[in-house]
């Protein structure tokens, strides 16, 4: 169905507007599209008639039996010219409700009429309202909701970003942490092993060279060793800077630069006068006493870091109680060598006998231990040749040696073979010192007499090379050790004694290895002293004797005191 109107005047277009309205009604078509229409129809009349001449609206209702009905909506210009230069305006909307019966009605002509159906042509605008209404509080919900959501989305993310903060934050804690813990470590391996370095050493000297190759460059530019007992040699004495007198004074830890240096336990003080461009950490050398020197160090860079200020200073309390530690074993070092340089006199010389001695003392710890030999004449004439070891080492060995070896001369003076004397010792010992031992053995020689007479007292067997170059051990089966708590007598043991022979007495610190024992080390003494000529023995005995040395040490590792006693009866008396 087809309906057309022709407008030329507002009445005209309100007319049509009121019919098209009512069409579109009765044909089904929705409130708000029916709205829609009309207001768009309303545009389009308005400007028709702001244009002038006629137009031509028409309405066709299209019927498709797969789908609703729809209504077409055209608006064009009667005159052709004008509608060439004005295309027509044309829109469709679809009928998706019932229609009804008043499809065929035409617009109302009375002005009462056409006012009542303008008001009716509202009642759509105000359903289009309603139905605004209820989309705005939609829309209003809908935003209180996103607005909701927005806020639970700015908290996460304010809770995702202190998260991420807390996370960088304490991954940049552990990182620091971290890097303290290595430099706490690296600190204290550098302690352990810089002891280790200073404490391995007993001299002096070295410690203080040692100093500056540990401390430089890593943890300081220059290091300057200041010993106050030093200054004395020094010719003129070096100057010193201020700070390195007030820690000698004061006993506290000094550094003078510019600017203070914020260190632990450290006073600061103005830069030096020597040199004022360069800052300088001065720390004593602390004893228990006073202290000993002190240590001056300029930094690697601008300044130390308060942890290595930390270390260094116990750098140098540790290489001072090294030093204090060290000079007092050189101390005592030279008392025990001048102790046992007066124990040990020299050899008595004797027509047709000649004696060679060496006594070589422990290298670990002091150099003094408690072996012996001794040689004398006798009131008869005969020499008596003793050598010995007192358990134990150090200086109450070295004294009860040496009271030993006085009570044997004293023993001697009133005549006596050799077992004799060992019998006298060890009762001197027994009752002297129950706790402590010692082995001897002591060997007889008569210039009238062609024998040897000798007694030993737990000590290594003495060895005798014949003139025709055979060697042999005196192994006679000797007596316990001196001292013990069991009385004995000890036996004396003589042979023939032919001219040209060498007796060997020794100490087991020459014979004894730890993994070997001791007979292998007899064996090589004896290989020892016979591959050496009797021209030499005869010519050179002292030469011998250092020649029996050499090979016997070459495997020693020298941790007991060595003695060895040649004598060697001439081959010519005369």
């Amino acid at each position: 169905m087809k309906r057309t109107w022709e407008i030329a005047t507002v009445t005209d277009a309100a007319r049509a507007r009121i019919a098209t309205a009512r069409l579109a009604a009765a044909h089904g078509v929705p409130a708000l599209d029916r709205t829609r229409l009309t207001t768009a129809l309303s545009t389009q009349l308005r400007q028709c008639l702001t244009k002038g001449g006629s137009w031509r609206l028409t309405l066709d209702a299209v019927t498709d039996g797969a789908g609703p009905a729809a209504l077409h909506v055209s608006l064009a210009a009667c005159d052709p010219a004008e509608s060439a230069a004005h295309p027509p305006w044309q829109a469709a909307v679809v009928c998706t409700e019932p229609t009804s019966a008043a499809v065929g009605s035409a617009p109302p002509d009375a002005a009462a009429e056409l006012a009542e159906s303008l008001l009716g042509a509202d009642e759509d605008t105000a359903l289009v309202l309603e139905k605004l209404s209820d989309q705005e509080e939609l829309v209003a919900f809908h935003r209180e909701e996103l607005h909701q959501t927005n806020q639970g989305v700015v908290a996460l993310h304010a809770e995702l970003d202190a998260a991420g903060r807390a996370q960088r934050e304490a991954l940049a804690a552990e990182r620091k942490a971290r890097t303290e813990a290595e430099a706490a470590r690296r600190r204290l391996t550098f302690l352990a092993n810089a002891s280790a370095v200073l404490t391995s050493s007993l001299n002096h000297d070295e410690i203080v060279r040692r100093l500056p190759e540990l401390l430089v460059p890593e943890y300081a530019r220059s290091v300057d060793v200041w010993l106050f007992d030093g200054d004395a040699e020094e010719t003129p004495p070096s100057p010193h800077p201020a700070a390195a007198v007030i820690a000698a004074r004061t006993g506290r830890p000094q550094y003078a630069a510019h600017r203070p240096g914020g260190l632990p336990g450290v006073d600061d003080q103005p830069p030096s006068a020597l040199d004022p461009e360069r800052a300088l950490l001065c720390i004593p050398l602390p004893t228990r006493r006073a202290p000993l020197g002190v240590l001056t160090l300029a930094p690697p860079g601008d300044r130390w870091d308060p942890d290595d200020a930390v270390m260094l200073i116990e750098i140098a309390r540790r290489a001072s109680i090294a030093i204090d530690n060290a000079r007092r074993f050189e101390h005592n070092r030279d008392i025990a060598e001048t102790l046992q340089r007066a124990l040990l006199t020299d050899l008595p010389t004797t027509p047709g006998l000649r004696l060679a001695a060496r006594y070589l003392p422990a290298t670990h710890g002091l150099n003094i231990g408690g072996d012996w030999y001794d040689a004398f004449r006798q009131p008869d004439g005969g020499l008596i040749a003793v050598i010995g070891d007192v358990t134990g080492h150090g200086l109450h060995a070295a004294v009860m040696m040496s009271q030993l070896r006085t009570a044997l001369r004293a023993y001697a003076v009133d005549g006596g073979s050799p077992g004799t004397l060992l019998t006298r010792l060890h009762s001197f010992l027994h009752h002297l010192q129950p706790d402590l031992y010692a082995t001897a053995v002591i060997a007889r020689f008569h210039p009238e007499e062609p024998t040897l007479t000798w007694a030993a007292a737990g000590h290594p067997p003495p060895v005798l090379r014949t003139p025709d170059g055979q060697v042999r051990t005196l192994d006679a089966k000797p007596s316990a050790m001196l001292g013990i708590p069991l009385s004995q007598q000890i036996h004396d043991h003589t042979m023939q004694l032919p001219p040209g022979s060498t007796l060997a007495l020794y100490t087991d610190g020459l014979v004894e290895r730890r993994a070997l024992g001791i007979d292998p080390g007899i064996e090589r003494l004896a290989r020892a002293l016979g591959s050496l000529g009797p021209e030499r023995l005869e010519r050179d005995l002292d030469g011998s004797a250092d020649r029996i040395l050499d090979p016997m040490l070459s495997d020693s590792e020298r941790d007991d005191d060595i003695c060895l006693l040649l004598c060697h009866i001439a081959a010519d008396p005369g």
